[in-house]
């Protein structure tokens, strides 16, 4: 007898059991004839995640190979991601992670009624990434303290994070960050049937007191002092496509979900799932956590100098916008998308002002009644004055795109606009900054005396050796170089500019074609670019398709300017598209 099983598109998701019920002279049998699951479908026109392009449901459905974009607005680093969403026993433990949140929306999960709703099913998820008080998936370590775990930068997929969680009775992971929490998530929305990306935006405010400003806060010698606000360098959220049938969306758009857990004023949480675009419009009453994300990609950054007695100025300053640049991986292509248009409107235009005076309406209740010009003038008296409106422009420009070993080269550009000559003192500072705005320590410092001509264009060299930052870079690759004018020469002008140190490539080369159950061999090579040894180096190897689980290769000490090859052989275990991800590691970072 063949059998054919056909779920309603309102289905529940999970794994059902078919039972064949016998009834023979009088006598009733049971029997097990197997079980299955049910997913979400983004190929059934009746599903809520139906996605009509054939192209996006291969990029967010099946593809199991992703990058994760990371760096600074000026220089975007990649990195692949494996996100694995079709190894063997993931599924199972996608629905293991629906069991454990089943409580966080509803009281019980006896008529599991909520899990035919992508909404409902998508908020557990984010819940459960790293929000969960006791069986959250993955950790973030506190003040950047990551002995006692996994350093969080080196996972190369999702896979190895959820069976460790799931092997060790559904206990945190130690340690993630912002990137690997996305990608964890669009693991198990993939894997549930839910077309899912990794979304990156670059300048992410994270304030607690104004949600639609953050602040800066600088010494007289260009130091970025720890405050409450924090400017993230770049943050990683997730967006899944699903029609909003709680907002009466009879077609699928794409919602915004951050499982990372950001302080808002009121504690720690996630967020989401909001409607991509309700943000750009501004219309904040329409979802969960809409004006958190508003702010996200609208705030206004404020630059303040710090003096002795307490006194804060405002400086001079060309700041970036915070949310002006917003991408993720292209449909079919290793290249990025920029996906900014779809959060917001273009600056500076009418569309993006209404959408900004509708959205400060509703977060600022005291303005609810206030006309477009008051709310303006508000904004008008927080922001910074331009650079130009003293007389002076400055920019930092790199001269070299250094390499982890070597020297930052940058050329310190300045022009006079005026027509009188300008006598102004300078003092330098490098620092490093972590990707979520943490002010680390200061490494460099410098003054300069600079004069300028009436309309005159000067242009000085600015040299940090590797001998300066390398002791002090460890597994934070971003350092932030700061040239600000001494307050008692008057106005105090300030440029800065955000620098990525590379990590040395790992170079991976295959010495046979892939084929399924045949012996295959790679060769994984490493060269120590630095003047001195190398220590505690490990190579971690996983492949999708080619290792069941990562492989992790004790390199020891290399000397300087070393090379080590390594022979590793696997056996592809199943078909498709195939992808050896290398990460080292060592003491330095």
């Amino acid at each position: 007898i063949n059998i054919s099983v056909f779920p309603p598109s309102n289905a529940c998701i999970g794994r059902y059991i078919l039972n064949m019920q016998i009834t023979s002279c009088g006598h009733t049998y049971q029997r097990c004839l197997g079980d299955f699951y049910v997913l979400f479908n983004p190929w059934c026109a009746d599903d809520p995640v139906y996605m009509d392009n054939q192209a996006h449901r291969e990029e967010y459905v099946l593809n199991e190979h992703g990058i994760l974009y990371e760096g600074v607005h000026k220089h975007i680093t990649s990195r692949p991601w494996h996100f694995g969403q079709f190894e063997d026993g993931i599924l199972d433990i996608c629905l293991k992670i629906l069991d454990m949140g089943a409580s966080y929306h509803h009281g019980s999960d006896r008529d599991h009624c909520w899990r035919n709703d992508p909404v409902h099913v998508s908020m557990v998820v984010n819940h459960m990434i790293s929000s969960h008080t006791t069986s959250s998936i993955m950790k973030i370590p506190e003040n950047n303290d990551y002995l006692k775990g996994t350093k969080p930068f080196s996972w190369n997929g999702s896979v190895p994070i959820l069976q460790q969680w799931y092997n060790g009775r559904c206990r945190p992971v130690r340690y993630g960050y912002c990137g690997s929490l996305a990608s964890v998530m669009c693991t198990v929305m993939r894997c549930l049937g839910i077309p899912s990306r990794v979304v990156t935006n670059f300048c992410f405010p994270c304030s607690i007191e104004n949600p639609l400003g953050i602040n800066e806060i600088f010494d007289c010698t260009g130091k970025n002092l720890c405050g409450k606000d924090k400017l993230w360098r770049y943050h990683c959220w997730n967006e899944s496509w699903m029609a909003r049938r709680d907002l009466n969306q009879c077609c699928g758009d794409w919602q915004c979900l951050d499982p990372t857990p950001l302080e808002t004023g009121r504690g720690s949480s996630c967020s989401g799932p909001t409607w991509v675009r309700s943000i750009r419009e501004g219309e904040l009453d329409l979802d969960y956590d809409g004006h958190h994300m508003f702010s996200r990609v609208n705030s206004n950054y404020v630059g303040w100098l710090s003096q002795n007695n307490a006194k804060k100025t405002k400086v001079f300053c060309d700041a970036w916008p915070c949310g002006q640049h917003l991408i993720t991986k292209s449909v079919g292509s290793e290249q990025f998308e920029d996906i900014t248009g779809a959060y917001k409107y273009e600056l500076g235009s009418m569309k993006n002002k209404e959408a900004y005076y509708r959205a400060y309406r509703r977060i600022h209740p005291g303005y609810c009644n206030a006309s477009n010009c008051h709310i303006e003038r508000e904004l008008s008296s927080l922001k910074n004055p331009f650079l130009s409106d003293s007389g002076i422009n400055m920019r930092l420009k790199m001269a070299n795109c250094p390499m982890y070993g070597e020297d930052v080269q940058l050329h310190w550009l300045l022009e006079n606009l005026r027509s009188e000559n300008k006598n102004l003192k300078f003092n330098l500072c490098a620092q490093i900054i972590t990707y979520s705005g943490c002010p680390m320590d200061q490494f460099w410092k410098d003054s300069v005396n600079v004069t300028l001509g009436p309309r005159e264009v000067k242009k000085i060299p600015l040299c940090i050796s590797y001998s300066q930052y390398g002791p002090y870079l460890c597994d934070h690759n971003i350092m932030k170089v700061v040239a600000v004018s001494d307050p008692e020469c008057g106005e105090v002008l300030m440029v800065s500019r955000d620098i990525v140190i590379n990590r040395p490539p790992v170079i991976v080369k295959l010495l046979s074609q892939p084929r399924l159950k045949v012996p295959c061999t790679a060769e994984i090579s490493f060269c120590n670019p630095l003047q001195e040894d190398m220590k505690n180096c490990v190579m971690t190897l996983e492949g999708c398709g080619l290792f069941k689980e990562p492989m992790t290769i004790d390199l020891g000490t290399l000397a300087s300017n070393q090379q080590a090859r390594t022979i590793v052989e696997f056996t592809p275990y199943r078909l498709g598209s195939h992808r050896l991800l290398a990460n080292f590691g060592c003491h330095k970072f």
